[in-house]
């Protein structure tokens, strides 16, 4: 559904290695940083139209909302144990821990702010 998403910052410094963390955990790969941006996965080419793109711009902290957050895929549950632990050893702040969720049976995800307070999850579908 998606083909790149950017998350604003307020400071890059501050962001990257919390970044640099949860998605190593995730096993996407960082493809670029400058003192302005950072950047994860691969952008879409004609050769490659599934590939997913994740910048992180420098800009105006957020405003809070709690109901805005951006959820990542997680190939396990101990996937998502680690993006959680990557995140809090790196600056973020817990909004709740791993564990199942009432959306389906399977449905195994953990909710972490960065720095900023941009709110993230990563979730996990199989069944055990």
């Amino acid at each position: 559904m998606l083909d790149h998403v950017s998350i604003t910052v307020s400071d890059i410094a501050v962001a990257e290695p919390f970044y640099d963390a949860i998605m190593a955990a995730l096993g996407v790969v960082k493809v670029g940083a400058r003192g302005d941006w950072l950047g994860y996965g691969e952008r879409a080419r004609p050769e490659h139209p599934d590939r997913v793109y994740l910048s992180i711009r420098k800009g105006d902290r957020p405003e809070p909302a709690y109901g805005r957050h951006w959820c990542f895929k997680a190939t396990s549950r101990a996937v998502v144990d680690a993006f959680w632990q990557a995140g809090l050893a790196h600056g973020g702040v817990d909004q709740g821990a791993p564990g199942l969720r009432d959306y389906h049976p399977g449905y195994y995800a953990a909710f972490i702010a960065d720095p900023d307070g941009n709110r993230l999850e990563a979730v996990c579908h199989t069944l055990g």
